[in-house]
């Protein structure tokens, strides 16, 4: 779809009050797709992890060996959570992910922080998680990441606050956080998750941003509940600087298994260009589980 179609269809939607026409932030110019390759998110390997917020966990695996995991798997980058790292984290730590990265040859696709902006920027709450914020943004920034994933609530909020009072807070927390991602030149990317999983709202947020340093983590499994989840992801695709697939997706609200080539060509449709990044919520061992989902994601692309 070129930047005509898009408007057209979002036109559309607007006439029936889905969403308004116009947004601030416009959908990404790109001429082709071109699926850059896979990678895996940290969180897939999440029981496997050494650490967890900062302080040990019951799993083996540290950072440098969920890349070395990832190159083992023929895959081209990784997605880098920063749940699993010990706190406090040096800049040794950091600087040996860029390097044991580029000696296996894969790209440190994005980062992955868990704040919430749901609260106002100038609240204690709201403080805090901006300066969490920044300090992730550089941390991510010396690991070589182009994109930090941020959520907009992350199912924390102050007590009594609307869906609207919390969509104006995170508003407000992007404007004020957006100025230093750019000169740190990493994009931020606002995932479709909790309360923004309602598209609408979601895009209520994009249009009063007027950044080109926003964009949307698209992720094919937080949808609120409707009858066509897939529809709800054309909608953002456009917008999309990193691309999650899940095993499952949700219809009305039920947990349903992916089409993973209906989601693949709804990504082309949008002439995405970027990586497909894998990320493995189930119960089966991930050791032989997401073997098998790469392979069937692999063809696709």
């Amino acid at each position: 779809m070129n930047r005509r179609d898009i408007l057209k269809s979002l036109s559309t939607l607007a006439i029936a009050g889905a969403v308004s026409p116009l947004h601030s932030i416009e959908p990404f110019q790109r001429t082709k797709t071109k699926l850059k390759g896979l990678g895996l998110t940290t969180y897939s390997m999440r029981q496997h992890m050494k650490w967890y917020l900062g302080k040990p966990a019951e799993g083996s695996l540290d950072m440098l060996d969920f890349l070395d995991y990832c190159a083992s798997l023929g895959l081209e980058g990784a997605e880098i959570t920063g749940y699993f790292f010990p706190e406090p984290l040096d800049r040794q730590s950091i600087n040996a992910i860029k390097h044991r990265a580029h000696i296996l040859g894969m790209d440190i696709t994005g980062g992955a922080m868990g704040n919430s902006f749901a609260n106002p920027p100038r609240s204690e709450a709201g403080k805090a998680q901006l300066s969490y914020a920044r300090k992730w943004i550089d941390r991510f920034t010396d690991m070589g990441a182009p994109v930090v994933r941020v959520f907009a609530e992350r199912g924390v909020r102050a007590e009594g606050l609307t869906d609207e009072q919390v969509i104006k807070n995170v508003i407000a927390n992007l404007e004020e956080v957006l100025p230093y991602a750019e000169k740190q030149g990493i994009i931020l990317g606002l995932e479709n998750h909790d309360f923004i999983e309602n598209i609408d709202y979601l895009l209520e947020i994009l249009e009063a941003i007027d950044s080109k340093w926003l964009g949307v983590i698209w992720d094919s499994a937080n949808i609120a509940p409707v009858a066509d989840p897939y529809a709800e992801l054309e909608r953002i695709a456009p917008f999309a600087v990193t691309a999650q697939v899940k095993v499952m997706t949700t219809v009305n609200g039920e947990d349903v298994p992916a089409n993973y080539a209906r989601l693949v060509n709804i990504l082309k449709q949008a002439r995405y260009r970027g990586y497909l990044i894998f990320e493995y919520e189930e119960e089966e061992d991930p050791y032989t589980a997401i073997p098998r989902h790469l392979k069937e994601l692999r063809k696709l692309i």
